[in-house]
């Protein structure tokens, strides 16, 4: 059965994906051609370019063969995986064996990045590793624009001054970090979350895996959040929008709503968003209705 991703605008991003703790994880932002994360390769997730996989759990990067697969079985052209330079070799010899099955490679790039790495994805734009608590080799990645602003005292320049002070090798211009989209991938509390690349982007996408009040053990042992870490968490955080993921089907999606609205302060509950939380179904008419 094909994943039913969800897609939802936040803030001005289109956001499709699926999330539920240990089965599947996949979000892409189409606008940046960027995905986090395989799951099981929904098609959807198969014309981005660029697929970052936080680290190496089946739920997460089971879809790394099949997404490169797809690329050249509908002509376009290799896609790229990023990912912990220490899981690359596994990676490649996973697609190596896949080649045997088939009876032919799947052609793709597999970039190995670790903490501070930065890979171009388009002019000006970068995306940036960090490492978060989730075990060995598990990292989150934040989408970077560098914009180029005119020194304050060249302000009152002509055009033809500015670039005589450029042909003199005189800087400018400042480079400024605009964070767009921060994911944290599966993690527990940690420093990532005070990266100001992390905490300023305009979108956050982070895990909130368990809600009950008796999971907290159980969010520990697996270096998860729990709905009472966003109490420590979100003072810290600029993002004006904020997109939960990876809960746990032991708690519905309607009960963890109503779970998070009794552990943060109203400012914060209206900058979040579940990215399960499916629109309600229309409701078919029935004959009769409305005078039909």
């Amino acid at each position: 059965m094909p994943t039913p991703v969800i897609e939802k605008t936040v803030g001005d991003l289109t956001v499709v994906g699926y999330s539920l703790a240990g089965e599947e994880t996949t979000v892409a932002l189409p606008e940046l051609n960027v995905c986090f994360d395989a799951g099981r390769a929904p098609r959807e997730i198969i014309p981005i370019d660029t697929l970052c996989v936080t680290h190496g759990h089946m739920d997460h990067a089971a879809g790394i063969p099949y997404y490169l697969s797809q690329r050249s079985f509908i002509g376009t052209a290799p896609g790229t995986v990023v990912i912990h330079r220490q899981l690359v070799p596994h990676v490649e010899t996973l697609m190596a064996c896949w080649g045997r099955i088939e009876g032919h490679a799947s052609p793709g790039r597999i970039i190995g990045v670790t903490d501070g790495d930065e890979t171009p994805l388009r002019r000006n734009v970068v995306l940036r590793a960090f490492t978060v608590r989730h075990g060995a080799y598990a990292l989150g990645f934040s989408v970077i624009e560098r914009r180029h602003k005119l020194k304050s005292e060249y302000a009152d320049r002509s055009g033809p001054q500015l670039v005589e002070l450029k042909k003199q090798g005189i800087a400018i211009e400042n480079t400024v970090e605009v964070p767009l989209v921060a994911y944290v991938g599966d993690t527990a509390d940690g420093p990532h979350f005070d990266l100001d690349h992390v905490r300023n982007a305009r979108l956050l996408i982070m895990e909130c895996t368990f809600f009950d009040s008796d999971h907290v053990v159980r969010a520990r042992a697996g270096k998860h959040i729990h709905v009472r870490d966003l109490r420590g968490i979100l003072p810290r955080l600029r993002n004006p929008h904020i997109l939960l993921t990876h809960v746990t089907r032991r708690t519905d999606i309607r009960a963890a709503k109503r779970i998070l609205q009794n552990h943060v302060e109203p400012v914060d509950h209206e900058r979040i968003t579940f990215l399960m939380d499916r629109p309600p179904r229309k409701r078919d008419r029935t004959p009769g209705e409305n005078g039909a």
